[in-house]
């Protein structure tokens, strides 16, 4: 079997909550209390370039200024305007993927400057979940309230807020089964944050609302084009007035990336958890494990570079994978299909499976590229590249989706196609960072000045700051 790190991540499900905290505590008492500067694990430098935005389109797109802007110490928040108003976020789920996260994010930039925030779960599971019960206990301690998504306590919230959240398509099941003959009064104040890219979220039972709220905000402009064409030609319906924002960094994540005494002290765990030496060339690929996220065509193409380099004799440091997001519970059948390719290709040493965990941070820290891999139609976004590319990361993606929005392909990473065609490009890639180490670290270093540019939290928080705005203008009228 491939190794599996244990470091961070536990194997059983219901211990994950305090595992968890435990490392906020660690990677708090790292960040805050060790500023000194020193090498990190990998051999490329720590970059302090400051780049400001001087507003932002209607689509959320920053428009750069050249010049640098000089701020007071004290910059006023965009999201001011939303101080006192109560806002319901609405989520199809509670968990450790994308959707729900960022909409947590989403309450705790609202409840910094002082807005009153609810956060109702449309779909929980009957059994206790130990999971939704720490990120449900993280919202509370931050001040967000969370009430249950049926009963008139929800119905009243819904009627008397200034903004509704409804986040994914997947969430607009809960207007009628809860709303229901209130649904009218709610739509004129609803924003509508769509993060799918998958065909089968376009039913109409979803989103036939869709047309009559404020306003759909959408993380990446392939797929608010995406949305556009589909419901038109699927479902015989119009989009509302729709927003592309792309999304930004969180200030924690960056300090993280930032400090290289931090990077060095996880590098060094993590690397020392997975058996590996700090001159290994570890790729990795973060999302949680599923055919659409592609681990599989990864690690085929991962055995090719290594079949390449062996023929060619190729003088490089020994190649590792990693794959971070391993949830045997929920894709058995394809988690042990991974495995027995592993296996069959004796690459057991070479491949190192990791749980699914909220803390990236260390990984990004202890890898040296990011293999973004996702399929068919791509990430909506991609968090997780903007994140690698904030700790200097080259990101080899796939030619789809909001990638295409993040990376540029020769610069701060490469690109190849999505499918079975991308295997061998994928695999060329990878061979071509394993052996020249310069360019390697010239694109994370050019990925690291476009996070700055366009992708931390301030750009965000200004991005949604002007959503909102608008929303509320539509509300009140």
């Amino acid at each position: 079997m491939a190794k599996q790190s244990s470091a961070w991540i536990t194997k059983h499900k219901n211990r994950w909550p305090l595992m968890i905290l435990a490392f906020f505590t660690l990677s708090t008492l790292i960040v805050f209390s060790i500023r000194s500067a020193s090498d990190s694990c990998h051999s490329s430098s720590n970059i302090t370039t400051t780049a400001t935005t001087a507003n932002v389109d209607r689509f959320g797109e920053p428009k750069v200024d050249s010049k640098p802007q000089i701020h007071s110490s004290v910059a006023p928040n965009p999201l001011d305007f939303m101080k006192s108003k109560l806002v319901l976020l609405v989520s199809h789920e509670l968990s450790l993927s994308g959707g729900p996260l960022l909409l947590m994010e989403l309450a705790f930039l609202l409840r910094g400057v002082g807005a009153e925030v609810v956060w109702i779960t449309n779909q929980k599971p009957t059994e206790t979940d130990e999971v939704i019960y720490s990120l449900e206990n993280k919202m509370l301690d931050r001040g967000v309230q969370v009430f249950s998504a049926k009963g008139q306590k929800a119905i009243d919230t819904a009627l008397k807020a200034d903004l509704v959240v409804l986040n994914t398509a997947v969430a607009g099941k809960w207007l009628d089964a809860t709303l229901k003959e209130s649904v009218q009064q709610v739509l004129p104040k609803v924003l509508w944050w769509i993060h799918e890219m998958r065909g089968h979220y376009f039913k109409l039972e979803y989103v036939k609302h869709l047309p009559f709220v404020a306003g759909a905000m959408i993380d990446s402009h392939t797929t608010a084009e995406y949305w556009k064409n589909r419901t038109r030609e699927r479902l015989g319906i119009k989009m509302p007035e729709t927003y592309v924002v792309h999304l930004g960094n969180s200030k924690d994540l960056m300090e993280v990336a930032e400090d290289s005494v931090a990077k060095r002290v996880l590098c060094e765990h993590v690397r020392e958890s997975l058996g590996v030496r700090n001159d290994d060339l570890l790729f990795a690929i973060i999302n949680s494990v599923s055919r659409g996220k592609g681990q599989d065509l990864f690690l085929r193409s991962f055995y090719e570079s290594l079949q390449l380099i062996q023929e060619k004799k190729l003088k490089v440091p020994s190649l590792h994978a990693v794959v971070v997001g391993s949830d045997m519970n929920a894709q058995t059948k394809f988690e042990m299909e991974l495995r027995k390719f592993v296996q069959e290709k004796k690459i057991q040493d070479r491949v190192h499976f990791v749980n699914k965990t909220l803390t990236v941070a260390p990984y990004l820290a202890s890898i040296d590229v990011l293999v973004q891999n996702s399929q068919a139609r791509g990430e909506c976004f991609g968090r997780i590249t903007i994140e690698a590319m904030a700790f200097q990361l080259p990101v080899l993606g796939t030619a789809a989706g909001g990638t295409m929005e993040i990376v540029v392909n020769g610069t701060t990473g490469l690109l190849h196609p999505a499918g079975k065609e991308g295997v061998t490009p994928l695999a060329n890639n990878i061979v071509k960072l394993a052996t020249h180490v310069e360019r390697r670290l010239t694109m994370g270093k050019n990925g690291y000045k476009r996070v700055k540019e366009r992708f931390l939290e301030h750009h965000m928080s200004h991005r949604i700051a002007l959503v909102l705005k608008e929303v509320l203008r539509k509300a009140k009228t």
